[in-house]
């Protein structure tokens, strides 16, 4: 059957819809669909349930912006973390993949993305200005920079380095035990964990 013509347009609607997912072309969107055709109707209802609740419930912690349950997430409300180291990091995913190596016991603040003048991000997409506002309220001695080491990456570093450098604070950046180019989230935990442990002081270029 092409993938053009589908006997119902509601099985046509739902492909579309699961096709417009990243990383998701229209075969895969095809299976998926026809998977949950094959199901029962009260795991499909769930299904649909479990995604709307999702969409509905799920709270941005107003301190670092991670996903939470609730308003503040269950790291910035853990009294054993370090509250006075603060790592920076790109998106959710980062977060993950820095306390899955264990190396990390401080807390994070989420920019939502870096700045990208070719995608159209600048400095004013990301929460940046409340970075600052954390840093300004005081008990903050060290900002980690886990950043991806890409060019974008390497551009947010040096603008919140002239943001943050008047303040008095260590600025730091991860060890090079990740490679030029490597996006955080794909980095193996061995590697990451030693780059975060083994940082080093941030200098302007």
């Amino acid at each position: 059957m092409s993938f053009t013509e589908y006997p119902s347009r509601l099985l046509e609607n739902a492909v579309n819809e699961f096709a417009s997912l990243p990383g998701i072309g229209r075969k895969t969107a095809f299976r998926l669909v026809m998977n949950l055709l094959r199901r029962d109707s009260e795991e499909v209802r769930k299904f649909g349930e479990t995604i709307m609740k999702l969409r509905d419930e799920i709270h941005y912690c107003k301190i670092c912006n991670n996903i939470s349950d609730t308003e503040v997430c269950s790291i910035c409300s853990d009294h054993k973390r370090d509250k006075t180291t603060l790592c920076v990091v790109e998106n959710i995913q980062d977060v993950m993949a820095i306390e899955n190596t264990r190396q990390f016991r401080g807390v994070y603040h989420v920019l939502g993305g870096i700045i990208s003048p070719v995608d159209g991000i600048g400095p004013s997409d990301l929460k940046i200005d409340n970075l600052e506002e954390r840093v300004k309220t005081g008990g903050i001695r060290e900002i980690i920079f886990a950043l991806s080491t890409t060019m974008e990456g390497d551009t947010t570093n040096f603008y919140l380095y002239k943001k943050l450098s008047k303040y008095d604070v260590l600025l730091t950046t991860l060890a090079r035990g990740v490679a030029i180019g490597d996006e955080l989230e794909y980095t193996d935990e061995i590697t990451l964990g030693r780059a975060i442990a083994n940082r080093n002081p941030y200098h302007q270029c």
